[in-house]
């Protein structure tokens, strides 16, 4: 558990100067576009998100799972896998950068219900290769467990980009904020290469070269995870925001993504902490007993954490609207308790949920996140038409309720006594 606190004290501070950056920026953004200029701003960054999510799904948990099995072998121990994974990245850039070019103006009407937006679309599209990088990267660096590093890493990366965000939206107004969004990630892609290319596993022969169909078929067992996992929810999100904006305007959408907003903020404390620890510590457990000890020491440890951040967010709503939005949001004060509760039951699951994934239950995983996204949407869109914005939290609470209940009814199915 001290090593826990530690990385959940260092990535909490890195996560703490994230959120500053981040409300920095949507505070710009509500005052001089309001509600409808902060829900623009989300599709872009969701959008970009899903596009780097697939290309480099390879480049993530596969990256980070198999760098901390096999780094105490030494770099070569790991160059198969490093191998396989720059194919199956290069064989998914390949495919989607000239159909995000290609289908821009398609994409920008379904998103947006306007063409003029799928500029920002190609220029997501051909940064897609650096987004990529930075992502391969810093699971690297994850996977070997040097938290220090990946820390700072992600400090100055999330430095210049604000840098270039705050540039873009003084000089540009909302254009620019969506131009510097759809230049974001690759940017920092850029940044992390240059950070990094003095790092002794950033060689040539290390990431190119022949690799065996083993290396390459346990790749691609993860990609899929991947995938659907950065694809289903900021699709859901997608088609919630369009569904709002259909139905309740974007003004109102402006307001529930204000909620969401500060709700995936304070969450990112506990989750980039988690994910940088509990991933790789899972991953090296072998047993279903050890695997559960280790998830119920974390669930001890993170749920009272959890709980305070939620009643500290509830009762600091007002001052959190008025000092880093606007007056324009007042109404989304109404929102916060609904959807602070469904923030416990989700960590909760999420605990619970991300064994799946060290332990390569891919079916588990990929069946309950393409189901649960899918009732997000559902649930989200039904009590949204009874009972307007507020139902959209009431749907996201249902639906991680029937989650962890879905989790821990299955979990000795989800789990082998034992696994490799």
């Amino acid at each position: 558990m001290r090593k826990l606190l530690t990385v959940t004290f260092f990535t909490g501070l890195l996560t703490l100067f994230r959120m500053g950056t981040g409300f920095l920026v949507s505070k710009i953004i509500a005052v001089q576009a309001g509600p409808s200029g902060l829900a623009l701003l989300a599709q872009i960054q969701n959008l970009a998100t899903v596009l780097n999510g697939v290309v480099g799904a390879s480049s993530s948990i596969a990256l980070v799972k198999y760098t901390s099995e096999n780094i105490a072998g030494g770099y070569k121990q790991c160059t198969p896998w490093w191998r396989a994974s720059l194919k199956c990245t290069l064989f998914l850039l390949a495919i989607f950068v000239p159909l995000g070019i290609i289908f821009s103006n398609y994409i920008a009407i379904w998103l947006f219900s306007d063409v003029s937006y799928s500029t920002y679309i190609r220029i997501i599209s051909c940064l897609l290769p650096f987004s990529v990088l930075g992502t391969a990267l810093n699971s690297v660096i994850n996977g070997q467990q040097f938290y220090k590093k990946y820390i700072l890493l992600g400090g100055v990366s999330v430095s210049i980009a604000t840098l270039i965000m705050i540039s873009m939206i003084y000089l540009y107004g909302i254009k620019g904020a969506l131009a510097a969004a759809s230049v974001q990630l690759g940017f920092i892609g850029i940044v992390s290469l240059l950070l990094c290319i003095k790092e002794p596993w950033i060689r040539i022969n290390f990431w190119l070269g022949k690799t065996s169909k083993n290396h390459v078929n346990g790749i691609v067992g993860y990609m899929a995870m991947a995938l659907i996992s950065v694809i289903s929810m900021p699709l859901s999100l997608m088609a919630i925001r369009y569904s709002m904006a259909k139905n309740l305007g974007w003004d109102i959408t402006g307001e529930w993504q204000l909620v969401w907003k500060i709700s995936e903020v304070y969450l990112s404390v506990l989750t980039i902490s988690l994910s940088t620890y509990y991933l790789p510590r899972l991953s090296k457990l072998k047993t279903y007993d050890d695997i559960l000890k280790e998830v119920n020491k974390t669930a001890f440890f993170i749920f009272p954490i959890v709980v305070f951040l939620a009643i500290l967010v509830y009762f600091s709503r007002d001052l959190i609207i008025n000092l880093l939005f606007s007056s324009q949001f007042e109404n989304a004060r109404d929102l916060f308790l609904v959807q602070l509760s469904g923030d416990v039951i989700k960590i909760i699951g999420w605990l619970y949920a991300y064994p799946m994934i060290a332990t390569g239950a891919k079916k588990w995983f990929i069946g309950s996140e393409l189901l649960f996204c899918s009732t997000l949407f559902i649930l989200s869109y039904i009590f949204m038409l009874k009972y307007g914005a507020q139902g959209v939290n009431l749907g996201y609470l249902v639906n991680y309720v029937l989650y962890i209940l879905f989790v821990l009814l299955n979990l000795k199915k989800i789990l082998p006594r034992n696994h490799s």
